[in-house]
């Protein structure tokens, strides 16, 4: 892996400390001690993280308030967006190719593709873009984008402390989870989502680690911004059961709603790529246009807008307006994107979600009042079902709705919600959108298609019935006149006792000369022997006919060893993969 310029160039006018982090002895103390490295760095990764978030936030809002002014003119709608993107597509163009875009992809890519890799110039080239960016008007997150820089903070501490690539491939979650945990102050949803879509494996070996950098982020969170959650929701009720199937057809226009978006992004983007190259720095302000005009006659639609989420949340939005923004923020969404601005859509994904919730929510309530509750508790659900529809991490959608709102009651029609609008949103469009994006970009990265195929690879869809079993009371000579019609090279021993063993042909013709009048239970070698269970992999199968030198295995039962339900050869694990003989 190439290292970065500028980092090369930062670390040879380090000074005499850093220098010593950098000698043999240091990387000596690492390797003998990486276990504990490895826990103190994600203390001081979630630390920094959080510090990092923390400036994000201050400075997109503190930077925003100066471009918008309370008494600002109208002109500033228009042109801050269009300036905003001009400047930073030539920044980005020019100097910060790898921050483009959400964040979410990138660090995928990194963690998948680039072993680990994120540059010093990549975290603050989307630090400084995005901030600017957001800032402007550009109606995008600044979450997504901040899941890259807690990663890269993460990549370039653990390259310069010297650890090997498999441990800063492991910091690049520690560093996402930090992230999220700061950005939305809800520390287990953080853990959730890093886990659920950034390593694709809940029961990852990092678990411990990304627990301890959420918890720390959201610490540094708490003790410099306060304990407020991202939104003040008033107390959600349940009026009446007939609830449920509403929040069902909320599921499933949130599931269509979540299709649309992610079909029109990918088509747009893929569009604008076949644009010119050298026409990259332009293309950002397709965004600032599209925003600006928007922003001229509807101001709501520009930046984030959480804001507005909290009046859906709170009822006090009509719903005209609602709608209205919904489509409007789709749309400027979609083309800013796709131009190339720098920002996520996990801020975005949670406004549509809102302002849909908050429209069905207030027509339902207006139709039957006395059964419905009023629109801010759809608005809340209607943020989970976009988020799950869109992002396609569900549970991380219902924890992080939980911990907004630090209410229990609304767990179940979240879950209802965000199910239903799971499974339409799959149905209308197979890939979720980061795999789209990043696929888009050359890069393919894990999918959930590949690990279910790798579950349909296991020794169960190989096994079969064993042409032979070989009772233990039977003499060698007896057994080799009547293994000859049998093709294989290895036979199961079982008798009412159960399994007992393997023997090989090889086994047998080496006893012949000396000892052909033994049974074959005294040829079994003592202690536990070679075997599969159905649910291993067929890679693990080949793995232990390579250890145990046998080209056919027992499979057994997980819960009696000696229960033998079939056996798998070599042969059949090719057929398997499409490599068998020709018949």
């Amino acid at each position: 892996m190439e290292s970065d310029p500028e980092e090369t160039n930062s670390a040879s006018s380090s000074p005499s400390w850093w220098k010593r982090l950098s000698s043999p002895q240091w990387e000596m103390f690492v390797r003998d001690h990486e276990e504990k490295v490895f826990l103190v760095l994600s203390l001081l990764i979630g630390a920094l993280v959080g510090l990092a978030v923390v400036a994000f936030i201050l400075v997109t809002e503190r930077f925003g308030a100066r471009l918008y002014p309370a008494d600002g003119s109208a002109w500033r709608r228009l042109l801050v967006p269009v300036g905003g993107s001009l400047a930073m597509g030539y920044l980005l163009f020019k100097y910060f190719p790898e921050a483009r875009g959400s964040g979410v992809p990138q660090t995928k890519a990194a963690l998948f593709a680039r072993g680990g890799y994120i540059s010093l110039k990549t975290v603050l080239g989307k630090f400084s873009c995005t901030s600017a960016t957001v800032a402007s008007g550009i109606p995008l997150g600044r979450e997504g984008p901040a899941v890259q820089v807690g990663a890269g903070i993460a990549s370039v501490l653990g390259r310069h402390l010297g650890l090997r690539e498999e441990n800063v491939k492991s910091l690049i979650p520690v560093g996402a989870a930090a992230a999220i945990a700061a950005a939305f102050n809800t520390p287990l949803a953080a853990v959730l989502f890093t886990l659920e879509e950034i390593v694709g494996d809940l029961h990852a070996p990092v678990l411990g680690s990304v627990v301890i950098a959420s918890a720390t982020s959201w610490v540094v969170l708490r003790l410099s911004l306060g304990n407020d959650p991202l939104f003040q929701v008033p107390q959600y009720q349940l009026v009446h059961p007939v609830e449920f199937a509403l929040y069902a057809i909320l599921g499933l226009v949130g599931g269509l709603m979540s299709a649309a978006f992610t079909v029109s992004l990918a088509f747009a983007r893929k569009k604008v790529q076949y644009l010119p190259k050298n026409t990259g720095w332009l293309q950002p302000v397709a965004g600032g246009l599209t925003v600006g005009a928007m922003g001229w006659f509807v101001p709501q639609i520009l930046g984030v807008g959480y804001k507005h989420v909290g009046e859906a949340l709170n009822g006090t939005m009509a719903l005209r307006i609602m709608l209205l923004l919904l489509l409007l923020k789709l749309i400027s969404v979609v083309i800013s994107y796709a131009s190339g601005n720098a920002g996520g859509i996990f801020g975005p994904s949670l406004f549509m979600g809102a302002m849909l919730g908050g429209a069905i929510g207030n027509i339902e309530h207006h139709f039957f009042p006395d059964r419905v509750a009023t629109q801010g508790a759809y608005a809340l659900v209607g943020m989970g079902a976009a988020f799950a529809g869109i992002i396609r991490a569900p549970m991380t959608s219902v924890v992080m709705i939980f911990e907004i709102t630090r209410d229990y009651a609304v767990i179940v029609p979240l879950m209802i919600a965000n199910l239903v609008s799971y499974f339409v949103a799959s149905r209308f469009q197979r890939l979720q959108i980061y795999e789209i994006l990043a696929h888009q970009d050359g890069i393919h990265l894990p999918t959930k298609e590949s690990k279910h195929q790798d579950v349909n690879r296991q020794v169960r869809f190989a096994m079969r019935d064993p042409d032979l079993v070989l009772a233990p009371n039977w003499r060698v000579n007896d057994a080799l006149g009547k293994i000859t019609a049998s093709n294989a090279r290895a036979w199961p021993v079982s008798d009412e006792r159960g399994l007992l063993g393997m023997l090989r042909l090889a086994d047998l013709e080496a006893m012949i000369q000396d000892s052909g009048d033994k049974t074959l239970e005294d040829l079994l070698p003592g202690g536990e022997f070679p075997h599969l269970h159905s649910d291993h992999s067929l890679s693990a199968a080949l793995d232990r006919m390579g250890a145990a030198r046998l080209n056919v295995l027992p499979v057994v039962s997980r819960a009696n060893i000696r229960e033998l339900e079939g056996v798998v050869t070599l042969q059949d694990v090719l057929n398997l993969y499409g490599l068998g003989e020709a018949d």
